[in-house]
């Protein structure tokens, strides 16, 4: 199932807005990636509150898709950190970022969405 800002899973209703879209993005991922709908429920909603409650001098970085590359960017930057050719090369130097600047880093698909989140202990 694919839920939406409009049809969403009763456990989420509680949820702020923007914690809650969080919740369900995380949530299409995962059922998107094989994960049993409860099961991806219950840890996009987890995932969600932690991103969403994190101190705002929390840094984040974000492997995202470029102009059919791949750009570093730090969360909130009008412009990218660093390009690079592929997603490989820009996800290396993001750990080494997320290493050196104790930062989290947050990696997306193709098309946008969030594909993984690692911190420094994971």
């Amino acid at each position: 199932m694919v839920w939406t800002k409009n049809d969403y899973p009763e456990s989420m209703k509680n949820l702020k807005k923007s914690t809650r879209n969080k919740a369900i993005e995380i949530a299409n991922a995962l059922v998107d990636d094989g994960y049993e709908e409860g099961r991806a429920i219950s840890i996009g909603i987890s995932q969600a509150e932690k991103m969403m409650n994190t101190n705002s001098s929390d840094l984040k970085y974000h492997i995202v898709p470029h102009n059919g590359e791949w750009a570093l960017k730090k969360e909130n930057a009008e412009k990218a950190t660093e390009v690079f050719q592929t997603k490989a090369k820009a996800l290396d130097k993001g750990q080494d970022y997320m290493k050196k600047k104790d930062a989290q880093l947050v990696i997306h698909r193709q098309d946008g969405t969030i594909e993984k989140m690692k911190n420094t202990g994971s």
